[in-house]
């Protein structure tokens, strides 16, 4: 019964020391997808996207296109650059880096009746958004080095914790 219990307080002191780290999917308007009638900004919002996460946008490529512009672009609702204006029906953006990305429908008057998007993407190892709680910070030495010792004991402080509560 001892060794279960020890076992089970290092996977919950691991899980807490190292919290996930995943990339997220997101479908662009959700069930909605990429089309006319959609608010993009109103989906974007309260949304934390990181570099790895995806972006898939879902369209009818008969009626609609997507182009990854500039910010200037973006504000007169061109796509100067054809070679990114994609047209399959079924894009996949992975965010490769930070920053702002600026994405319109290229058809017709569509950018300017709604059909764009703006977002900030974040560095993948900022701190982890909602639902995951924050690791602890290691004690560092005057040299700002981590020290073995105090991030050994504290996990073992966190093991005894936990074994006195699973008793």
């Amino acid at each position: 019964m001892a060794s279960k219990a020890f076992l089970m307080a290092v996977i919950a002191a691991i899980a807490i020391v190292v919290p996930p780290t995943s990339a997220y999917d997101y479908m662009v308007g959700d069930d909605a997808g990429w089309k006319l009638g959609v608010n993009y900004t109103e989906w974007a919002k309260g949304k934390d996207f990181r570099v790895g996460d995806k972006l898939i946008f879902m369209y009818n490529k008969d009626s609609h296109n997507l182009a990854k512009v500039s910010g200037d672009d973006f504000k007169q609702c061109v796509a100067s650059n054809k070679s990114n204006i994609l047209n399959t029906g079924n894009e996949e953006i992975t965010l490769a880096a930070p920053g702002k990305k600026w994405y319109i429908c290229s058809v017709n008057d569509h950018c300017s009746k709604g059909m764009k998007l703006v977002i900030t993407v974040s560095a993948a190892d900022g701190p982890i958004p909602a639902p995951w709680p924050a690791a602890p910070t290691p004690t560092t030495s005057a040299a700002g080095e981590v020290s073995p010792l105090k991030s050994y004991v504290w996990i073992l402080g966190a093991l005894a914790a936990f074994k006195l509560f699973m008793v």
